[in-house]
């Protein structure tokens, strides 16, 4: 089979049918791996390969002979982000060289759901240090551990952060499907950059057990793939209840079983979509504003209802917000406190020492929001700032905000260009899909991303799915020559 753009079903048929087994299915990626990400183009997306997956494939090949498949994961191929855990033989260092040697206790709750469903980790993706939060002026997808990730549409261009190696990895075809993490557009401005899909869950419908954090409040982890379908296959597995996860409980009752029920091709026909063109329309090249007023016809078209413009009345208040600096140092510190006494790396304290150790390794960018973090917060969440910026976030960004904006409309979604909207729907800790819409005459992608209230994830599917089936836009990176 031509297993470039194959999507999880047809790779599934495939594999049914006995034209391809799980362990070639490695083998291709790992080639594929070799010769554009460690040569050729030299992506430098792909962080590190379990040793393992080999066997792992075989096993759930044989398992697939003699009992059948799990289902829709069984033997899929997927990459994960260098901040979540997995209890083997790889490390999760967030792209630290402090890290390097960094060994997860057990599987973060989401890795045992892969497992569970019988996908194959097959390695670690590259990623913005520390989820982009080490300095200001480092480039999207660099770390000191592995290097920087490149665009593979234009290398000019950035992969965005900082789940850049997720993106570009599925981008590229180097795995089926992978796992991201957003703070504040992490799986949507990556997604966006590199043509693929991005799911941004809401903040409670996917574990955050077992992932390095960032903020505790506006951290989530989200499938990323090249069809919609497939990150929703993705998300099926890896949401449930997760009883250590404090955000889970206020929502869990809301969740589906089965998102894929809401793979509806005419999921836009009579959907009300509304534009907060106020938000955003300064930022755009004209470019950029024909690739989106050309999706919202395509929408239009479709049927769905556009409310243009539906400008959200608080965005211009929504400025810098000291919540991600005091949230990182207390969220970080619990997590390295947790790892295994092997451990040489306890706290943002022993991460900036060890950087000052070795700084031509380490600090090619330097590390000032890791230091203004750590001297400048408490890391018992009392400050004044933090306690006022966390309430004013949450009236400016939910219920004055999104919240007042859709129900003023009576919008099913809100839709913005790229990652735009991440500046608010992050601090609302609510859910967002990221679709390719086209591509500059430069080749860089650009995106459309769909936005909504608290687990309306399903209408954000329905949504997404729809205008998918009628773009198909998308196409793969050459990767043949530099641009």
């Amino acid at each position: 089979m031509e297993i470039v753009e194959a999507t999880i079903t047809a790779v599934q048929a495939a594999l049914d049918s006995g034209d391809i087994t799980s362990r070639q299915l490695v083998l291709f990626y790992l080639d594929r791996i070799a010769s554009h990400d460690k040569n050729g183009l030299t992506i430098n997306s792909v962080l590190e390969i379990n040793p393992d997956a080999l066997f792992i494939a075989s096993a759930l090949d044989h398992e697939r002979a003699a009992k059948g498949s799990r289902g829709p994961l069984h033997g899929i191929p997927i990459l994960l982000k260098d901040n979540i855990n997995t209890g083997d033989n790889m490390h999760t260092s967030a792209g630290s060289l402090a890290l390097a040697n960094s060994y997860a206790g057990e599987d973060a709750f989401l890795v045992r759901k892969l497992r569970e469903a019988g996908a194959i980790i097959l390695g670690k993706a590259n990623m913005t240090e520390f989820g982009n939060f080490m300095t200001n002026g480092m480039p999207s997808g660099y770390s000191s551990r592995g290097g920087q990730v490149l665009n593979p549409y234009n290398i000019s261009t950035p992969t965005g952060g900082s789940s850049a190696g997720s993106g570009v990895a599925v981008a590229c075809n180097f795995c089926t499907a992978s796992i991201g993490t957003e703070t504040s557009g992490s799986i949507l401005n990556p997604c966006n950059l590199s043509s693929t899909v991005g799911i941004k869950p809401t903040v409670g419908l996917v574990s955050r057990s077992g992932i390095l954090p960032l903020s505790n409040s506006q951290d989530t982890a989200g499938p990323m793939a090249r069809t919609v379908t497939d990150a929703v296959l993705v998300l099926n597995a890896i949401v449930d209840n997760d009883p250590s996860d404090a955000a889970m409980g206020s929502g869990y009752w809301r969740t589906h079983t089965d998102y894929t029920s809401f793979l509806d091709a005419n999921g836009l026909n009579g959907a009300r979509i509304g534009i907060p063109r106020d938000y955003f329309f300064e930022e755009l090249t004209d470019e950029q504003l024909a690739i989106f007023n050309e999706a919202v016809e395509k929408m239009r078209q479709q049927g769905a209802v556009i409310v243009d413009p539906a400008d959200i009345r608080t965005a211009r208040q929504i400025v810098y917000s000291s919540v991600v600096l005091n949230e990182f140092k207390s969220s970080l510190n619990a997590y390295l406190s947790k790892l295994p006494p092997s451990a040489k790396i306890r706290s943002l304290k022993d991460i900036i020492a060890f950087n000052n150790e070795h700084p031509i390794e380490t600090l090619k960018y330097g590390q000032s929001t890791l230091l203004s973090s750590e001297t400048t917060t408490s890391g018992t969440l009392t400050e004044t700032a933090y306690l006022r910026d966390r309430a004013t976030d949450l009236k400016l960004c939910q219920i004055e905000g999104i919240d007042a904006t859709m129900a003023e409309h009576q919008l099913d979604a809100l839709l913005f260009p790229a990652d735009f909207g991440a500046r608010i729907t992050s601090r609302a800790g609510y859910p967002s899909i990221v679709v390719p819409a086209g591509y500059t005459s430069k080749g860089v992608p650009f995106g459309v991303a769909f936005a909504a209230r608290a687990y309306e994830e399903p209408t954000l599917i329905k949504l997404a799915f729809s205008y998918e089936q009628h773009s198909k836009v998308r196409r793969p990176p050459s990767l043949k020559s530099f641009i």
